[in-house]
């Protein structure tokens, strides 16, 4: 772990920061991820690092006269996770952790990053629009009309949702979150760009500014 958070930190600023918040990981007996936002993987992508490799084994195999044993030496992927059939799905992970290696996976998740902080600081400056999370990550919860009595926040909030997603220069969903309606925005595709950060900040203002009655 010493050595990633090294490589991370020579990356560029706000990098140790991310690298932070895994501080202590390489100590868990286990733990689990997806693959399928930030490595770019079909959606069923997830993975489980497990300390105790025989234990993890222990838990999962199934055996049954029909199957065919296991030749000595092979290793049988049916005795590492819940499913018995299932297509190659580690094949794309293996071919997107071949094509940007470490290093370039540690730049794209610090860009992205970046991008949502970028995001977050420009939607902040418009009037009427709150940011509710601490932007440490990829992710953006934005709340519409934050000045106003709730009822009408989460009215105005599902409003700018559903017209940003009809306008479709980008896509943002809704959903609720300390029992308020909010926008939910995740910085995820590796070919994002600012002009496209930018972009899109417009079109959820604009469509703020029209739910509002100022167009």
């Amino acid at each position: 772990m010493g050595a990633y958070r090294r490589r991370l930190g020579a990356l560029g600023q706000g990098v140790p920061r991310t690298a932070q918040l895994a501080e202590a990981v390489d100590s868990a007996d286990s733990w689990a991820t997806d693959g399928h936002k930030w490595l770019q993987t079909p959606y069923d992508c997830g993975y489980a690092i497990v300390r105790d490799a025989q234990a993890h084994r222990q838990a999962m195999t199934a055996a049954a006269s029909y199957l065919p044993s296991e030749a000595e030496g092979e290793r049988d992927p049916t005795h590492y996770v819940p499913e018995l059939s299932r297509r190659a799905r580690g094949f794309a992970t293996w071919a997107i952790i071949k094509h940007l290696g470490r290093q370039g996976i540690a730049e794209m998740v610090a860009h992205h990053c970046s991008l949502a902080r970028r995001m977050a600081d420009r939607l902040a400056r418009e009037p009427g629009i709150g940011v509710q999370n601490d932007v440490c990550l990829n992710q953006v919860i934005v709340r519409f009309g934050d000045d106003r009595a709730v009822a009408a926040g989460d009215e105005l909030t599902k409003q700018v949702v559903a017209r940003v997603q009809s306008d479709g220069i980008c896509f943002a969903g809704g959903a609720k979150w300390r029992d308020k309606w909010v926008m939910r925005l995740s910085v995820i595709g590796w070919q994002t760009s600012e002009a496209d950060v930018d972009r899109s900040v417009a079109a959820i203002i604009d469509a703020w500014r029209a739910c509002r009655g100022e167009i």
